[in-house]
């Protein structure tokens, strides 16, 4: 497939690890606003972990996408020569020591940021601190050995060893795609993390203004994942463990995603976050509050209000997870509260509309258990659904994940009148119960029920699907709220104004 190679263009968007090669809520939003504004030239700097971990787009380039790159953090780790022995410069790692000590005193303290903002500068092409210097050199090594002997009992010094290597070499990378991106007016992250660290970097070195849009809070969800993650090894025995201490490991990459966090919310102006509850986690985490406010999803109302019609008469007793099968989203809760449901309602079936590749071992776990439990009949993975086609055929738009934000998937849902049943997660009870009093007013959407509770997702189900009158109550709230404040066309006209803002900033710069 050939990419569009531009030599300039309007807004570089970083994405990491979302559009085009992965569909879900996130790639489906960055759809939506380069499609919004045609007059506004696009280029894509994708960061994948490996280029095996994806194959096709999801997606077809919009024509204003005028420049398009990739690169994989992951990719080449291993060196293919036999290198030579190297010092180090002094006064780079100097810098370095200064940052470890810096950290070990907190990541909120000034003198943390000005250390790193110098350090990223000299790991640009060019710098004194060079990647095979990170690598191979001694002074690298007497850091790591020190790291290792004063804090790290649980792994191997080996596993430390590539741990390191495999958390800071992708910024040389990235520090080399900030020096050699083409000219852009505006750069647009839709995460901190490692994409974040590269819009932080563009605005260091260039200037750039960047706009920041969290729809998740980066680091609390890759702490979700590193505490659930079974590679981070612990070879201490059960007597050596204090259950409430967190691994050195899991430390590390806590700590590098929270530096990485923050370096970029002191670069960015805008920091936009979908709701309330974010920003103020956003402004926890370092974020100045005058450079946060709200700007909720939006959904095509168009798109789905013709579906209203197509449904029968009564709801069909199908409850539609619709969402990736990975570990964030639970699909093992709503496993077994379909066990109730559908001892309840046997007929009751149990969509999971979603593609499985992204994590297969937790894919075949899932199907391991609807076998299980003897629900053959009643659960089915479908893969990737158009959602269009799903609506006129469900009763309830089921989440029963651990961490949202504000999910595109419940707002369709409303639009095509579809209720919820959700974990109180994000925005979800929010979108279900309403904001302020006026958004109350208009009543429930769905039901709210607590995190990983099989029982208490079957039981708000079935109170919905066999009770037409609540039924009806929820679809005819969903409609009203989807179409007071979650249209498109309200995100779009503020996301043109952010836009619009930062192009004259940027004409002030240069």
């Amino acid at each position: 497939m050939s990419t569009p190679k531009a030599e300039r263009a309007d807004v570089a968007l970083i994405l990491e690890g979302t559009f085009p090669y992965v569909s879900g809520g996130v790639s489906s939003w960055i759809n939506q606003i380069i499609r919004a504004y045609p007059e506004i030239s696009f280029a894509i700097v994708f960061l994948g972990s490996r280029r095996a971990d994806y194959k096709a787009f999801k997606y077809a380039l919009p024509d204003n996408v005028v420049h398009f790159e990739e690169h994989y953090l992951y990719e080449d780790l291993n060196a293919h020569h036999q290198p030579a022995m190297r010092a180090g410069d002094p006064e780079a790692f100097g810098l370095v020591s200064q940052l470890i000590d810096a950290l070990n005193h907190g990541a909120d303290n000034a003198q943390t940021m000005h250390i790193l903002r110098q350090l990223v500068l000299e790991m640009r092409p060019g710098g004194k601190l060079k990647l095979e210097d990170f690598l191979y050199s001694q002074r690298a090594w007497a850091i790591i050995c020190a790291a290792y002997r004063d804090h790290c009992s649980d792994p191997s010094f080996v596993d430390f060893f590539w741990t390191v290597r495999i958390m800071f070499q992708p910024l040389w990378l990235l520090a080399r795609v900030a020096t050699e991106l083409i000219p852009v007016r505006v750069t647009h992250c839709a995460s901190t993390g490692y994409a974040g660290f590269l819009g932080a970097l563009l605005e260091q070195t260039r200037g750039t203004p960047l706009i920041l849009s969290e729809h998740g809070i980066y680091t609390k969800e890759r702490k979700i994942d590193l505490f659930k993650s079974e590679w981070i090894r612990d070879n201490r025995n059960v007597f050596q463990r204090d259950p409430t201490e967190l691994s050195y490991f899991r430390q590390m990459w806590i700590q590098l995603f929270e530096w990485m966090g923050r370096y970029c919310y002191a670069s960015a102006n805008p920091i936009i976050a979908l709701y309330e509850a974010n920003r103020l986690r956003q402004v926890a985490d370092g974020a100045m509050p005058e450079r946060t406010f709200n700007i909720p999803n939006g959904i095509q109302l168009a798109r789905f209000a013709p579906l209203r019609a197509q449904r029968p008469a009564t709801p069909p007793p199908v409850l539609c997870l619709i969402g990736r099968v990975v570990p964030i989203k639970d699909i093992k809760t709503f496993v077994r509260a379909m066990r109730r449901v559908a001892n309840e309602l046997p007929g009751a079936q149990g969509w999971i509309a979603g593609p499985a590749e992204e994590d297969p071992s937790y894919a075949e776990e899932c199907q391991s258990l609807v076998r299980s439990l003897g629900l053959e009949e009643n659960i089915h993975f479908l893969g990737f659904q158009k959602v269009e086609d799903l609506m006129p055929r469900i009763g309830l738009v089921v989440l029963s994940s651990i961490s949202e934000a504000l999910p595109l998937v419940l707002l369709e849902g409303y639009a095509a009148g579809v209720p919820a049943v959700s974990t109180d997660v994000g925005s979800c009870r929010q979108l279900v119960e309403g904001l302020d009093a006026a958004d109350q007013a208009l009543g429930h959407s769905g039901k709210i029920v607590p995190i990983a509770d099989p029982q208490q997702l079957a039981d708000a189900a079935l109170s919905l699907l066999t009770d037409p009158v609540a039924w009806q109550a929820a679809s005819l709230a969903a409609i009203a709220r989807v179409e007071r404040y979650y249209t498109d066309t309200m995100m779009f006209d503020r996301y043109r104004a952010v836009y619009e803002k930062a192009f004259q900033q940027a004409a002030g710069v240069h």
